[in-house]
């Protein structure tokens, strides 16, 4: 058998959510099938690394596609010309697209519709293509496999896909986020807050992400007491990230918000793993893997009460209305003066992220593979 895949976000060093979705379940599932002969797509030159096994082979597709002009190239004409001379049973594409010019039964991960809720987050040139592709991409996918119930549905109401169609993989979390001891806490703190407490924030900088509503609410709470709690924002610039330095600049306590820049995910699960809270109140989720690696590190989790992010968080976090500023100062004023709330919300979190494993997650992506292979 011959499976064709989508990898064209294994970036050496630069794995975010699908590329991590992509690596921890191609990893297993290539080890677990050394039966099947898998073919990596590329656009552009590849780290070894992300050769799993001898039952994968490498193909590089020209061009390397990061442009809205350049995706239809990519999916229209390269990837229907690599799946002719491969001659795969399946292609599988993670990333949320797949080519319309090729009879190859396609799977197609689908993460979350957030362009459809919010388009005005999104580029123009990019807005244009997720609207006019992604509803003919569900159509024609052989199979779906979506990460959240919320994002099932929500493919369901938008596409009008049958609900028999979509699997739900749901997503696992990095085996690094571990309890800290308290001197890596110290540790942490000392390296990126002078050893002040503080909250944190991780993923891309990008309006649905609702930093310029988090930085608004750290503020209000500073000015409400008398604190050295610091926040961090953990990770890359994405589009649209202007906002939130212009809301920093004009903050009265804007020095204390750090913002580190991409990290590694080593130095990522020590940040996390030594604040007080993760504050993610984004304005949409297909997931929200943050939660997890939060709850499986024992920090408790403030996050939004809207799309899949309450799913994701059981009764393990605490909800705010993410376009509350007051609701989301008041839950981090609840963590920062009640201990004993912190250890609550911690306990439950351990519980919570054992549901979420990358295990699970590969597990399920094969199981909606096999299904699209039957039909």
């Amino acid at each position: 058998m011959r499976i064709a895949v989508n990898t064209r976000f294994l970036l050496k060093n630069r794995l975010e959510g699908i590329g991590w979705f992509t690596y921890e379940t191609l990893k297993r599932i290539t080890t677990a099938h050394p039966e099947v002969e898998f073919h990596f797509l590329f656009d552009r030159p590849y780290d070894q690394n992300f050769i799993f096994g001898a039952n994968v082979r490498a193909h590089v597709l020209f061009p390397p596609a990061r442009h809205p002009f350049l995706w239809y190239w990519w999916f229209e004409w390269s990837v229907p010309k690599a799946l002719n001379k491969i001659q795969p049973d399946l292609f599988v594409s993670t990333d949320g697209y797949l080519s319309l010019s090729t009879p190859i039964p396609t799977l197609i991960v689908m993460h979350d519709l957030a362009f459809e809720h919010y388009p005005q987050h999104v580029p123009f040139l990019v807005r244009k293509y997720y609207q006019h592709f992604s509803p003919l991409y569900a159509r024609k996918a052989t199979r779906i496999a979506t990460v959240s119930n919320y994002s099932k549905q929500d493919i369901v109401k938008h596409y009008g896909i049958s609900a028999e169609k979509i699997d739900v993989t749901l997503n696992g979390v990095n085996d690094r986020y571990l309890y800290l001891e308290p001197h890596q806490i110290e540790a942490a703190q000392q390296k990126y807050t002078q050893g002040k407490p503080y909250f944190i924030y991780a993923g891309s900088i990008n309006p649905r992400k609702n930093i310029p509503n988090l930085l608004r609410a750290f503020e209000r709470f500073k000015s409400q007491t008398e604190s050295d709690t610091q926040l961090v924002i953990a990770g890359a610039k994405g589009w649209g990230y202007e906002e939130v330095f212009e809301v920093k600049e004009a903050m009265t306590f804007g020095k204390e918000v750090i913002f580190t820049g991409h990290l590694s995910s080593e130095d990522l699960s020590a940040l996390v793993g030594g604040a007080i809270a993760m504050t993610y109140v984004s304005l949409f989720e297909g997931f929200g893997i943050p939660l997890i690696e939060a709850m499986q590190a024992g920090v408790p989790v403030i996050t939004s009460n809207v799309s899949s992010l309450p799913e994701v968080a059981g009764d393990a976090a605490l909800l705010v209305s993410p376009n509350d500023i007051g609701d989301i100062a008041d839950a981090m004023y609840r963590l920062y003066a009640n201990p004993e709330l912190r250890r609550d919300l911690a306990a439950k979190g351990k519980v919570q992220a054992v549901q979420f494993s990358w295990d699970l997650t590969a597990q399920r992506l094969w199981q909606s593979i096999e299904k699209a292979l039957a039909s």
